[in-house]
């Protein structure tokens, strides 16, 4: 049974999410859950839950929180009791197979380098997101935020990442890789994507060249790499145009009696357009090229976020992702001539 540290004190509505989710967790999968926090806020949420007593559920205490206020780097060198501390120091001892927070993502993201290192072969983790298409199939976007400055080796390392993430946990057969620039032709772009196309032409995976930013939700592409300054705009300006979008359509059915007749006969077609759009569905954003799991999920993540959360956590473990990448990476590192998959 894989074994989940969850930063308890994580999100903005915590610890109710986080307690309600590791509960669907844990009644759905194969899993056990560590809900890490301070003891008696947590055990408080959990007496509101009869009958989960029996459940493979643990509380371990920790003294501190760290607030979406708080300076990131320092608070991942001065809090060292903290929630996401004490989750991330139990994936380093081997006691859970991976952690899950919807806190500070700049703190999550430097306690998990600081804890629990990288893989070999990765110069610096990336944050994966996790977008709809059109065609039903999600595409990964690496990186969304983790690393606003690249070079064209790490852009490299993203796509291999990236496409293993894609292959083992989206269970994508061949996943298409694509690289976020202004236009479909090889010369157009800046300095930053000319110089890693040759790079990603050289790797044993199916590079397709340049995408542009309406491709993100084409279904054109599996995985799409950019560096974590843009993706990060297209993760925010995504996660915005969601929201107007479902508020306007809601707007537009209520606006009328006959309106809202035709809302009362499309409710189910409403309720699919929410799903496949929902952040929560997906659950969180994975580190990727950190040892171990670490999943960052958004601030304002629901129970049934949570939930999803846990599960990819433990997908992401039992796929054995980072022996993967690590494999990958060393194609890489030998300039990538070796026989495809």
């Amino acid at each position: 049974m894989v074994t989940i540290a969850v930063d308890a004190l994580g999100g903005d509505h915590a610890p109710k999410p986080e307690v309600e989710g590791a509960i669907r967790a844990v009644k759905s999968l194969d899993v056990r859950v560590i809900l890490v926090g301070k003891k008696d806020l947590v055990e408080a949420e959990l007496a509101n839950h009869p009958g989960c007593r029996d459940l493979p559920i643990e509380v371990l205490h920790a003294g501190e929180r760290i607030t979406m206020e708080d300076s990131a780097a320092k608070a991942a060198r001065s809090k060292k009791d903290s929630s996401m501390h004490v989750a991330s120091r139990l994936v380093q001892n081997g006691v859970a197979q991976g952690f899950v927070s919807a806190g500070n993502t700049g703190a999550c993201m430097a306690i998990a380098k600081m804890v629990q290192g990288k893989v070999p072969g990765v110069d610096r983790p990336a944050l994966s997101g996790v977008f709809p298409t059109l065609k039903g199939k999600p595409v990964v976007v690496v990186d969304v935020g983790a690393n606003v400055d690249c070079s064209p080796e790490m852009l490299a390392q993203f796509a291999v990442m990236g496409e293993i993430y894609s292959r083992l946990v989206l269970h994508t057969f061949n996943p298409r890789v694509g690289l976020l620039s202004i236009g479909e032709e090889e010369h157009k772009g800046n300095d930053l994507t000319r110089s890693v196309t040759p790079l990603l032409k050289a790797l044993p995976m199916n590079f397709i060249g340049n995408v542009e930013g309406r491709d993100i939700y084409s279904g054109i592409a599996d995985v799409i790499v950019c560096d974590g300054f843009i993706g990060n705009v297209a993760l925010k300006v995504s996660e915005g145009l969601v929201d107007m979008i479902k508020s306007m359509l809601r707007e537009s059915l209520e606006a009328t009696i006959t309106r809202k007749i035709g809302y009362v006969l499309s409710r189910a077609a409403y309720t699919d357009f929410k799903k496949r759009v929902d952040y929560s569905e997906f659950g969180g954003a994975p580190l990727l090229g950190v040892k171990g799991v670490c999943i960052i999920c958004h601030g304002r993540s629901d129970a049934n976020a949570m939930k999803n959360a846990i599960r990819v956590a433990a997908e992401f473990s039992q796929g054995q992702i980072n022996q993967q990448i690590e494999d990958g990476l060393k194609v890489l590192a030998s300039g990538g001539q070796v026989a495809a998959r």
